[in-house]
């Protein structure tokens, strides 16, 4: 029979790589399911579709090709979700300058404030639940976010 006190702690856990790599993934999973659910009610965008925006309003016009890389999906995937955006008036498409036969997807004004209205949100919930931590947990915070920036931006 197993007892509550047999069973691993956290901290016992975490001190192999191992351990710490789940205790990471489930944290990371866990938070981005809670951030979801921070989005606004009226925003009927996938998170999918919802991160092509924020790769256009951080990295300026981009190909369906560029786009399909960074979020790392196939290009037909993209393709249809790029559709959707269009569709819904969040982004326009327009010819490369330079090479015509590639066509650049451009964020309009519509999805640049489906944007920032909904980063404002999440950042605001975000910012409110840190506020519970105390200074000590918030610079440990600071010193990971890029580190965990660095983990997922790893190819």
């Amino acid at each position: 029979m197993t007892y509550a006190n047999d069973m691993p702690t956290v901290e016992k856990v975490a001190r192999t790589d191992a351990g710490l790599a789940s205790e990471l993934r489930l944290s990371v999973m866990r938070l981005r399911r809670r951030l979801a659910v921070e989005r606004h009610p009226d925003n009927e965008l996938s998170m999918n579709a919802m991160a092509v925006l924020g790769a256009l309003h951080r990295f300026g016009d981009l190909t369906v090709g560029d786009l399909a890389a960074r979020e790392k999906v196939q290009p037909p995937s993209m393709t249809r979700t790029v559709n959707c955006l269009v569709d819904g008036g969040h982004a326009t498409r327009r010819r490369h300058e330079t090479d015509g036969r590639q066509v650049v997807v451009v964020l309009t004004d519509s999805g640049r404030a489906t944007v920032l209205s909904d980063r404002a949100r999440r950042d605001e919930w975000l910012a409110t639940r840190l506020r519970e931590l105390t200074p000590a947990e918030r610079a440990v915070l600071r010193s990971a976010a890029p580190i965990l920036e660095r983990l997922a931006s790893h190819e």
